[in-house]
C-alpha cells in the first residue's frame, strides 16, 4: 500500500514525457502550467483505471472529504498542483499511521516465532526507502514551491527568486494574477506539512530541507499585523485569519523551535532576520547562498526572531546551541576569528527580553567556561576562541559580573586548596581533574586570549602563591602542568605593570608573608593522571627534620624562580627586582645603626617580660628578613646572567647609585679613624672604575648625564669623608666629569677606567667600549688579564703583572673553555711566568704557551720538552685553575707531536710521576690526572685512533690489574672512550678485550670497578653501531652473557642500570642486523 501511494505521488511529479514537450507552448509559464494540468489529469486517470491503485483512491477520497479547504474548481493550475500533493501526503499519513498503530499493538505477530541475538529487530512499517524518500522530496518541493513559499509576504523568508531559474519563474506564474485567499492557502498548506512531522521518518524529511519556509509561514500567520483597509469587502475580510487560527500557528511555532535541533533553529532564525540589519560575523554564518538571498526583514519579524533568539540564548545549554548554529563548521581561518568575534559579542550583550542583568549572566556565565572542556579536536578550538573571547570581554565591560559569575567559580578550586589545606581535608575538597581542569582553563584565557585587563589581574594576583606552589612541585615530578604553571606565571609577570610584578616577585620569594603562609600548610601529591592533588603538609616531630625540610623547600622554590625570571630574556624586571632588593639593603644597612643606638638606650629593667619578649621576636623577625634578602640577591646573582640583571645602562646607574650609598652609609657609621673594609674598598675602586667606563665610552647622550646625576650627593660624600686618598681622587674626578657632561675630563680618568676595577658580571659588557677608548686615549694603559682571576682567587695582583696586557677572551667566565688573546711577551718570559708563585700569573701563563703550541708557534716546537716538562709539573699542583690549565696543555701537545708525548705519557701513567721534584705522596692523583690527559688525547685522535691507539690499549689494560680501584676505573674508562674510535682495528684485540671485561664483572669487588667494565661495553656497542655484528662476532654471545648476568646478580643498582643500556644497545645493533632498512633503490647491471 505504501509503494502504491508513493508510485501515484510519482506519477504526479515526474518530468514531462517527450510527447508532451513537443505539444507545449513556446513560453515557459504556459509551458509549466501545461505539464502541472496534464500531469494531474494523469494521475487522476491512472486512479480511476488502474486496479492497483483502488485502494488508493478510496483512502484519498476518504482524505479528500475530511479535507473542508480542498477545492476542485480553481482556474489556478499551481494551487490545484499543490492541493493534489497534499491530498496525496496526507493519505499517506493516513496510512502509516494505521499500519504503526496495528505494529504497535500486536509486535509478537510479527516477529519471528525462535529470536536470537543475530536476527535484526523487525522494521517499521514508516521507513522508506532511499528511492522513496527521493519521491517524496520531490512532492515536499512542488508543495513548498507552489503552496507556500508564493504566499509569504515581501521580507518573510528567502524569495524562490533568490533560490534557483525554476524558482523565479513559478513566483512569476503564481503571483502573476490576483490570488485569492492568500492567508488561507498558506495555512493550509501549513497545516499539512505540520501534520506531515508528526511521523518521525516524514518529519525527517520536512526539517532537513523547508524548516526554515515552515517556520516563515508559521511566523508570519501567527505574528503578521493585519492591514486596515477602509474599501475592504466583506469576502476580504473573510479572508483573515481568526484569533484563533493565529494563537493556534503562535502555539505551533513555539512547539516547533523547541524540539527541532537548537544550532538549526537559530540558524534559520538569524536568516528569518534579515541581513543589512546584521553584523558581518552574523551575516556570513549561513553560507554563500543564504548570504545571497537575505534582505531586509519587516519589523515586527525582526523583532519576533530576536525575541525567539534571546529565548534559544538563555535556555540550557542555549550558548553552545548559539555557538554551534553560527560557527557551524570552522576552518580557522580569518573570517573564523571575525565569527568568533562576533559569536563573543553576542553572549556578552544582555538581550532586553531577559529580566535582569544580573539573572542573564548568572545563566550564561558558567555556559561559556563549559564552551572551554570540550574534546572534540574540530570544535573544540572554535569554541575555546568564543569562550575566551567572551570571558574577557565580560571582564572587560562587566567587571562586578565577571568577577561573581565568571572569576569566582574559574578559581575556585586554587582558592580551595589553601582553605581546605588550613583544615586538613585538602584531598577530598579537590580533586586531580578539578585542578587540571582549573589551570587548563585559565592557561587558555590569559596566555591564548592574552588581553589583560585589571580585573582579570587582580584575581589572578590572588592565587599567584598556590600556582607557583604547584609549579616548584612540577619541577619536581614528571606532570603536565609545568608547561600551563610556567607560561600563566610569565604571563603575568609580563603584563602586570611594574610595581605589582616587584611585589609578586617579592611575595614569591618569601620576602612577603603570603607565600610563606601557602608554603607553611600547602604542598601537593602526584595524582594518577599525571596532575596534582593537593594535601596538608605533615608535621615533623624532629626539629632538625622540620628545619631542614624548611631549608630545603625555601631553597628550592628560590631555584624555581630564578628560572622563572631567567625565561624573561627580553624584560627589564629581574634587573628592576634586582635593584630594588639592592635598594632595600641598603635601607636596612642605614637602620642598622639606628637599631644599635636603640638597644644601647633600651633600658630591660624597667620593661615587663611580654615586652621584653615581644622585643627580641622582633629583632629575630628582623635579622629574618635580612638573611632572607641576602639569600636572594644571592640566588640571583649566582642563577642570572649579568645580561639579564643588568640590561639597560639606567640600570647600571641604578646599580651604582646603591652601591656608593651603601658605601656612604658605611663611612656615617665609622665613628673614628680606621683602615676600613679591603673587601669594600676593592668593590668600591672597581664600581667607580665602571662609571669611569662608562664616561669614556663614545658619544654619551644628555639622558645618561641626567640619570648620572644621581651619583653626584653620594660620590661628594666619598670625597670628602673616605679614608683612602686613591678613592677620594677618583671620586672628586668622576663628579666633575658627570656634573660639566665631560666638558671636564681629567688626564687620569683612564687609569681609572682601568679593567682591572671593573667587576667581572660587567665585563663582557664594557669590554667593545674600553678598546674604543684604549684606542683613543693615549693615557689609558693596555688591558688587565688578571682581573677575572684576581676577583676569583681574592689574591691582589700588583701593576707590573697587571700591565702584561694578557686576559681571558670572555672575561674569565669560564675559565676551563676560555682561549686566551695573543701574547704580547717573549716566549722566554712566559716560561717563568708559568712558574710563578702567583696562580692567576701562572695559570695565565699556562693558557698561553698552550695556545702557542696549538697555533705551531716556532719557539714552543724547538722548546717542545721544556714545555712538557713544565706543564708535568704544574700538573701536580692543588689549584684546580693551575692543574686544569696543565691538562689543557698537555692534550694540546699530545695532539700536535703524538708519538713523542703519548710514549712519555704513557709512562707517567703506569709508574707515577717521574720528575725529581715530584711529590711521591701524591703519584695516584697524578696519574688520575695524566688519565685524564690520555682520555682527552683519545677523543681528539678521530680517524688516526687505529694508528696511535695500539700502545694504549695495552697501558689501559694492564692499568685495570693496578692495585688501586681509581686507577682501575679509570684505565677503564679510557679504554671505553678508545675503542669507540677504533671501528676495525678492534678485531685482533676482541678476545683480549672480552676476557678482560668479563673478569672484571664477575670477579672485581669494587663496584665503581664493576659499573665502569660495563661502561665500556656500551660505549664498545655504541661506537660500532652497525659493525659490531662483523667486529665482535666471536664475543658478542660471551659480552651479552655477562650483561644478562650483571642485570640479575648484581648487587649494585648503578651497575645494573649500566647493564640495561647496554643490552638496549645491543638490541638495536640486532634489530637493525636482522631487519635492515629497505632502501628503494634501482640498480642498473650492464651485461657483457
Amino acid at each position: 500500500m505504501t509503494s502504491a501511494i508513493i508510485a501515484a505521488i510519482n506519477i504526479l511529479t515526474k518530468p514531462l514525457r517527450e510527447s508532451s514537450v513537443h505539444d507545449a507552448p513556446s513560453s515557459h509559464q504556459k509551458a509549466l502550467c501545461a505539464a502541472l494540468r496534464a500531469n494531474r489529469a494523469f494521475l487522476l486517470e491512472q486512479l480511476q483505471s488502474e486496479p492497483s491503485f483502488e485502494e488508493v483512491r478510496r483512502l484519498r477520497e476518504e482524505v479528500m472529504e475530511a479535507a473542508d479547504w480542498f477545492s476542485s474548481s480553481t482556474d489556478d493550475a499551481a494551487w490545484d498542483f499543490a492541493q493534489e500533493c497534499l491530498l496525496l501526503l496526507l493519505t499517506l499519513v493516513r496510512h502509516l499511521s494505521a499500519e504503526l498503530k496495528v505494529f504497535h499493538q500486536t509486535p509478537a505477530a510479527s516477529a519471528p516465532k525462535y529470536r536470537t541475538p543475530e536476527i535484526a529487530p523487525p522494521l517499521p512499517p514508516d521507513v522508506l526507502s532511499v528511492t522513496q524518500q527521493k519521491m517524496l522530496g520531490a512532492a515536499l518541493q512542488f508543495v513548498v514551491s507552489l503552496g507556500l513559499c508564493p504566499y509569504l509576504a515581501p521580507g518573510v523568508g528567502v524569495p524562490l527568486s533568490h533560490r534557483s531559474a525554476f524558482g523565479a519563474m513559478v513566483e512569476n506564474l503564481v503571483c502573476g494574477g490576483a490570488v485569492p485567499a492568500v492567508g488561507c492557502r498558506l495555512l493550509n498548506t501549513t497545516n499539512v506539512l505540520l501534520q506531515l512531522t508528526e511521523l518521525s521518518s516524514l518529519a525527517t524529511l520536512v526539517f532537513t530541507q523547508h524548516l526554515g519556509d515552515v517556520m516563515a509561514a508559521l511566523c508570519q500567520l501567527g505574528y503578521q499585523p493585519h492591514r486596515e483597509e477602509r474599501s475592504g469587502t466583506k469576502e476580504q475580510k473573510m479572508q483573515e485569519l481568526s484569533a484563533e487560527e493565529r494563537q493556534t500557528c503562535r502555539e505551533a511555532l513555539e512547539s516547533l523551535v523547541g524540539k527541532v535541533y537548537q544550532p538549526i533553529v537559530i540558524k534559520e532564525l538569524l536568516i528569518l532576520q534579515g541581513g543589512p540589519k546584521q553584523s558581518g560575523a552574523l551575516s556570513s554564518s549561513s553560507g554563500s547562498n543564504s548570504r545571497a538571498a537575505l534582505g531586509s526583514a519587516p519589523a515586527w519579524l525582526s523583532r519576533l526572531c530576536g525575541q525567539l533568539l534571546s529565548k534559544r540564548l538563555m535556555q540550557p545549554n542555549g550558548v553552545q546551541a548559539v555557538v554551534r548554529a553560527i560557527l557551524g563548521g570552522g576552518t580557522g581561518h580569518e573570517s573564523d576569528w571575525r565569527k568568533c568575534e562576533g559569536v563573543a559579542r553576542i553572549l556578552v550583550t544582555c538581550p532586553q527580553q531577559s529580566t535582569s542583568r544580573d539573572s542573564y549572566y548568572r545563566d550564561v556565565c558558567p555556559q561559556i567556561l563549559d564552551l572551554l572542556h570540550f574534546k572534540d579536536k574540530l570544535t573544540a578550538q572554535q569554541f575555546q576562541r568564543v569562550a575566551t573571547r567572551a570571558v574577557l570581554l565580560v571582564v572587560q565591560e562587566r567587571p562586578s559580573f565577571a568577577q561573581q559569575y565568571l572569576l569566582t567559580p574559574l578559581l575556585s578550586p586554587l582558592h580551595r586548596c589553601t582553605t581546605a589545606s588550613s583544615k586538613g581535608h585538602s584531598s577530598a575538597a579537590v580533586e586531580e581533574w578539578e585542578l587540571t581542569r582549573c589551570l587548563e582553563d585559565v592557561y587558555k584565557i590569559c596566555v591564548v586570549g592574552n588581553s589583560p585587563s585589571a580585573t582579570f589581574l587582580k584575581a589572578l594576583e590572588q592565587v599567584l602563591p598556590i600556582i607557583f606552589t604547584l609549579f616548584c612541585f612540577t619541577k619536581q615530578n614528571v606532570s603536565h602542568l609545568r608547561a600551563p604553571c610556567q607560561e600563566i606565571l610569565l604571563w603575568y609577570l609580563r603584563c602586570t605593570e611594574k610595581c605589582a610584578a616587584l611585589s609578586a616577585l617579592r611575595q614569591l620569594s618569601g620576602l612577603q608573608g603570603e607565600s610563606n603562609k601557602v608554603a607553611a600548610v600547602l604542598c601537593f601529591s602526584p595524582g594518577s593522571d599525571g596532575g596534582a592533588r593537593p594535601r596538608s603538609r605533615e608535621s615533623c616531630s624532629d626539629e632538625d627534620d622540620a628545619l631542614y625540610e624548611k631549608l630545603s623547600d625555601e631553597q628550592w622554590r628560590l631555584e624555581c624562580l630564578m628560572q622563572l625570571l631567567a625565561e624573561l630574556k627580553d624584560s627589564d624586571l629581574p634587573g628592576d627586582f634586582f635593584l630594588d632588593l639592592l635598594q632595600e639593603l641598603t635601607s636596612w644597612a642605614a637602620a642598622e645603626d639606628e637599631d644599635k643606638e636603640d638597644e644601647q638606650q633600651l633600658d630591660v629593667s624597667a620593661m615587663t617580660l611580654l615586652e621584653v619578649e615581644h622585643q627580641l621576636l622582633g629583632r629575630a623577625a628582623r635579622q629574618g628578613q635580612r638573611l632572607a634578602l641576602l639569600q636572594v640577591l644571592a640566588v640571583m646573582v649566582e642563577s642570572l646572567h649579568h645580561t639579564m640583571l643588568l640590561r639597560k645602562s639606567t640600570q647600571v646607574v641604578d646599580f651604582m647609585v646603591s652601591l656608593l650609598q651603601r658605601a656612604c652609609v658605611g663611612l656615617d657609621q665609622a665613628t673614628g679613624p680606621s683602615l676600613g673594609n679591603p673587601v669594600e674598598s676593592q668593590m668600591l675602586s672597581m664600581g667607580m672604575g665602571l662609571v669611569a667606563t662608562m664616561l669614556s665610552g663614545p658619544q654619551l647622550s644628555s639622558e645618561d648625564y641626567s640619570s648620572m646625576s644621581r651619583l653626584l650627593l653620594p660620590l661628594e660624600k666619598l670625597s670628602q669623608l673616605h679614608s683612602e686618598v686613591v678613592i677620594q681622587e677618583l671620586a672628586s674626578n668622576l663628579r666633575a666629569v658627570i656634573a660639566t657632561h665631560a666638558a671636564y675630563r681629567p688626564e687620569n680618568l683612564g687609569t681609572a677606567a682601568h679593567p682591572s676595577r671593573i667587576p667581572p658580571i660587567m665585563k663582557k659588557q664594557k669590554m667593545p667600549t674600553e678598546a674604543d677608548n684604549t684606542k683613543s686615549s693615549p693615557h689609558s694603559p693596555p688591558l688587565d688579564s688578571n682581573s677575572q682571576s684576581n676577583t676569583q682567587t681574592g689574591q691582589p695582583v700588583s701593576s707590573k703583572r697587571s700591565a702584561t696586557g694578557v686576559g681571558p677572551k670572555d672575561g674569565g667566565r669560564n675559565s676551563g673553555t676560555s682561549d686566551p688573546c695573543p701574547p704580547t711577551k717573549a716566549f722566554s718570559d712566559l716560561l717563568l711566568e708559568a712558574c710563578d708563585p702567583d696562580l692567576p700569573t701562572r695559570a695565565v701563563a699556562l693558557r698561553i704557551l698552550t695556545q702557542m703550541v696549538k697555533n705551531g708557534n716556532p719557539e714552543a716546537v724547538q722548546a717542545q720538552e721544556k714545555v712538557l716538562m713544565l706543564f708535568l709539573e704544574n700538573l701536580e699542583h692543588e689549584d684546580s685553575f693551575v692543574y686544569l690549565s696543565a691538562i689543557q696543555g698537555l692534550a694540546t701537545l699530545a695532539d700536535s707531536y703524538p708519538e713523542r708525548i703519548l710514549e712519555k705519557l704513557l709512562e707517567e701513567f703506569q709508574h707515577g710521576p717521574s720528575l725529581p721534584t715530584s711529590n711521591k705522596e701524591h703519584s695516584l692523583e697524578a696519574r688520575l690526572k695524566v688519565g685524564e690527559v690520555l682520555m682527552r688525547t683519545s677523543r681528539a685522535m678521530g680517524e688516526l685512533a687505529p694508528h696511535l691507539g695500539r700502545p694504549l690499549v695495552a697501558v689501559f689494560l694492564q692499568g685495570t690489574r693496578d692495585s688501586d680501584q681509581s686507577v682501575r676505573a679509570s684505565s677503564l674508562s679510557n679504554l671505553g672512550e678508545l675503542c669507540q674510535r677504533l671501528d676495525y682495528a678492534l678485531g685482533p684485540l676482541a678476545q683480549e678485550l672480552s676476557s678482560c671485561l668479563t673478569a672484571l664483572i664477575k670477579t672485581e669487588k669494587e663496584a665503581e670497578v664493576r659499573r665502569a667494565a660495563v661502561h665500556v661495553i656500551t660505549l664498545l656497542l655504541r661506537g660500532l653501531s652497525n659493525r659490531t655484528t662483523q667486529v665482535l662476532c666471536d664475543v658478542l654471545l660471551d659480552l651479552y652473557r655477562a650483561l644478562k648476568w650483571v642485570v640479575r646478580s648484581d648487587p649494585d643498582e648503578v651497575a645494573v642500570l649500566h647493564a640495561q643500556l647496554a643490552l638496549e644497545e645491543l638490541d638495536d645493533v640486532m634489530k637493525r642486523f636482522i631487519f635492515p632498512e629497505q632502501k628503494l633503490e634501482k640498480k642498473i647491471v650492464v651485461l657483457p
